[in-house]
């Protein structure tokens, strides 16, 4: 997630209209899983304003020109997140205000905090998102390695290892701040080496893709249930040359997917890890990495339980507030 951060998925069809933004009003925690109810009501923009992205921001050279800017002069939120779906005009908005409401309190069911749970809603000209958010995302070391660049942003790496993954924030979901998204990167920074095969599952905007062909990965295949989301991710990968051989395509999981890879990511909620639990292990090598997060404190015990019963065997666990991030090994041979 971004810092304000708006995410058009169908930009260039829908320009040039108008919108219906209604915004929840949430806990940091629950952004993502809010971000995807408001898509399945027919969203087709999501901007996201988290309050937890300022938390560990330090000063630094985040304007166009270089200039050293303080964030707490960015204008922010000081607690929780505000999320917006952006709707077309259409839409019959005093109808899913009231089920959107419903599902957001719904959250608690599955141990996320759905926060204040306010639900409004305003029409908004065209123009006005086409560019505002562009003042708002900068670039982002995310990383000891990995820094995050928005495509229209001049930046001169700091150190010569530092690996630039360039994205279009208003493409799609995933600009690498939001702790999930996080500590994926950080996971593929400690397991790539240089040449591993790797499946990313729920690739959204590409950004695990694109890091893990900046880390040396090899053959790298990307898939997501959403063809918006994979034509999202196509124009990001176009960004980054390195990425340019990545495998794109439509796909539940890895359903119908029969390879044995070396390594394989996954950045989705819990509830969706678990059917993709045996998927992952019959698709990896002996030996190979299956790498999680989009876990949630109530979930990670439940995780942890389903990789067990399928012998998976936990490396590492890291948590960035209230989120787990996993590496785990399928046993090699010897192991076995």
């Amino acid at each position: 997630m971004g810092l304000v951060v708006t995410i058009f998925v169908n930009y260039k069809e829908e320009r040039s209209m108008d919108w219906t933004a209604v915004t929840v009003i949430t806990s940091s925690e629950a952004v993502e899983a809010v971000s995807y109810l408001l898509t399945d009501e027919g969203a087709q923009g999501i901007q996201i304003d988290d309050a937890a992205d300022f938390a560990h921001l330090q000063s630094g050279k985040y304007g166009r020109y270089g200039e050293i800017i303080d964030p707490e002069e960015i204008p922010h939120r000081k607690q929780g997140a505000a999320v917006t779906g952006y709707f077309p005009k259409k839409t019959f908005v005093p109808e899913i205000v009231p089920t959107i409401t419903t599902k957001v309190a719904k959250l608690k069911d599955y141990g996320l905090n759905p926060g204040e749970n306010k639900v409004s809603a305003a029409l908004v000209n065209n123009e006005e998102w086409a560019t505002v958010w562009q003042k708002y995302y900068h670039p982002l070391r995310v990383t000891n390695e990995l820094t995050i660049v928005p495509q229209w942003e001049d930046y001169t790496p700091e150190q010569d290892s530092e690996k630039l993954l360039y994205l279009d924030p208003g493409m799609a979901f995933g600009t690498g701040t939001h702790p999930t998204t996080r500590l994926m990167l950080q996971a593929l920074e400690q397991v790539i080496r240089g040449g591993e095969s790797l499946i990313d599952v729920g690739t959204g905007s590409g950004v695990l893709s694109i890091a893990a062909k900046q880390l040396g990965a090899g053959q790298v295949a990307a898939y997501d249930v959403d063809d918006v989301a994979v034509q999202s991710a196509k124009k990001n990968l176009a960004l980054n040359p390195v990425a340019s051989d990545v495998r794109l395509g439509v796909n539940s999981l890895l359903d119908g997917i029969h390879t044995q890879v070396d390594v394989i990511v996954a950045n989705i909620l819990a509830e969706i890890i678990v059917p993709l639990i045996p998927q992952a292990y019959d698709n990896l090598k002996p030996g190979g990495r299956f790498l999680i997060s989009g876990i949630i404190d109530d979930k990670a015990s439940l995780i942890r339980q389903e990789l067990a019963e399928q012998d998976f065997i936990i490396d590492s666990e890291t948590k960035m507030k209230d989120w787990h991030g996993i590496i785990a090994h399928k046993p090699a041979e010897e192991e076995a």
